[in-house]
């Protein structure tokens, strides 16, 4: 394996569409609302890309220093785990991805907020250091908040509520209450993700101490956990659609949901943790193609 495809493999593209999915949903609510600019949209996009690639380099050292990610783990096989790179590679390659960060973070703010909206750029540049901290600590250092079962309040909190409404917030300068039903919609779809990625590894996180929900849960009411995330998901999204329907077009992104719940029926007959993992791709990907779908039919269809 090259060395391109070793960094390539370390930042995990599968995982990237299910991480642009608030944006996609923040631009819609907010071309709704009257406001758009492609230039905010396309630095949103980007800084989010970066952030996840930051905390995918991350995961990968952190679980890799730790000897959480082993022979006994089933999904794929990790950068530092098969020896593709190293610890101290992984590390610059942190590094380097935080600067990119801190750029992409600064020109997002200021096209947004310019100069003169200091209150705004503060706030957001203290929320930008905070988003770089949470991709870093999920695995990193000894108090990684993902050892210990806090990993699902940190991917709802950034994967929903800031990405669909802090995205928002830079067309709109504001936040209506109406829209956190599609925030907790992706946001719960995303820990969804994250909750069916420690029941894969329930087995080997458990002989490594990495005290996931699933972990402090078990695998039967983790299994409930999930049922009740993806459902009080569609009940967000559909209360939103109803609310701010304008045309039958906007309840297209529903049809997203039908892998979702196609998927929650494998989880229910699956008693073999390895057969969950192509479950994670779908999943993801129907995150994304939901958040694409509610995009189109609320940014081309106003």
């Amino acid at each position: 394996m090259t060395k391109v495809n070793a960094w390539l493999n370390a930042a995990r593209l599968r995982t990237l569409p299910l991480s642009i999915s608030g944006i996609l949903v923040g631009t819609a609510i907010a071309a709704f609302h009257g406001v758009t600019n492609p230039f905010v949209f396309m630095l949103a996009l980007c800084t989010t890309v970066g952030l996840q690639i930051t905390s995918n380099f991350a995961n990968d050292y952190g679980d890799g220093v730790k000897g959480t990610d082993n022979d006994e783990r089933v999904g794929p096989k990790r950068a530092l785990q098969s020896g593709i790179l190293t610890a101290a590679e992984l590390k610059r390659g942190i590094y380097i991805s935080i600067g990119i960060n801190i750029v992409l973070i600064v020109l997002l703010i200021v096209t947004s907020f310019g100069l003169k909206q200091i209150i705004y750029t503060t706030l957001f540049l203290i929320l930008g250091a905070f988003a770089i901290w949470a991709a870093i600590k999920y695995t990193v250092g000894k108090s990684a908040y993902g050892y210990n079962g806090l990993g699902d309040i940190f991917v709802f909190v950034f994967f929903g509520l800031v990405s669909v409404l802090g995205t928002m917030f830079l067309y709109l300068k504001a936040i209506y209450l109406i829209d956190f039903l599609p925030a907790i919609a992706i946001g719960l779809l995303s820990v969804g993700v994250l909750n069916l990625n420690n029941m894969r590894d329930i087995k080997s996180d458990k002989s490594v101490d990495k005290n996931t929900l699933v972990v402090k849960l078990g695998l039967q009411k983790a299994r409930m956990y999930h049922y009740t995330l993806l459902s009080i998901s569609f009940l967000c999204l559909f209360c939103y659609l109803f609310t701010t329907n304008g045309s039958l077009i906007r309840y297209v992104s529903l049809i997203g949901f039908v892998p979702v719940f196609i998927h929650m029926r494998k989880v229910a007959v699956t008693n073999n943790e390895a057969e969950l993992d192509p479950e994670l791709k779908k999943l993801a990907l129907s995150t994304f193609f939901t958040a694409l779908l509610f995009f189109i039919s609320y940014y081309y269809f106003l």
